[in-house]
């Protein structure tokens, strides 16, 4: 048939990405066809399928945003997620995103299976360089959470004395070293 295809991938200028979706929302282009930038952010009712290849490499976060982009309109949404070497962890969150549509409880499962990372590296699953924390204790997590923004209201930049020791271990973990004014 005569469909017009559009290319969007994170290396284009952001000109050029915007182009692209402008010309996918007004309906000059059928088929888009993105890397993972679309995962978040690009809002187009009228989009109805979303195929994801190589989804055993993605969490069932990002394969939630994925199936989200599609069905925002009064037509189904279809999200068709194409597998090719599944373990059995991947095959488990394969399992999950057929049968749990909410977004919470998936990112809960997605820490459980996949683990949180590096919180200021790269690795986005896996076991972080933490001793005594079990981060799937949610109500630990939410203390801590709010340890930290009364410590970051009350010391922004880390400067007093007391909470020198916690800037230097952020500066290290940080990728690159953290800037503090």
């Amino acid at each position: 048939p005569n469909l017009k295809l559009g290319l969007l991938h994170g290396q284009m200028p952001g000109t050029e990405k915007e182009e692209v979706m402008r010309r996918f929302r007004s309906g000059e282009l059928d088929i888009l066809v993105s890397t993972s930038v679309v995962e978040v952010g690009i809002d187009v009712p009228r989009a109805s399928v979303m195929m994801v290849e190589g989804a055993e490499r993605f969490g069932l976060s990002q394969l939630h945003q994925f199936r989200g982009r599609v069905g925002r309109d009064k037509e189904q949404g279809y999200c068709l997620l194409i597998a090719e070497k599944l373990s059995p962890e991947a095959r488990e969150r394969l399992r999950l995103m057929e049968k749990v549509h909410d977004g919470f409880v998936l990112a809960e499962k997605d820490l459980e299976l996949r683990g949180p990372g590096e919180f200021f590296g790269t690795h986005q699953s896996g076991l972080p360089d933490l001793k005594l924390a079990k981060l799937t204790d949610l109500r630990s997590l939410e203390l801590v959470r709010q340890e930290a923004i009364t410590l970051f209201q009350s010391d922004p930049n880390l400067k007093k004395v007391e909470h020198q020791p916690l800037r230097q271990q952020l500066s290290r973990a940080w990728s690159g070293g953290a800037e503090w004014s």
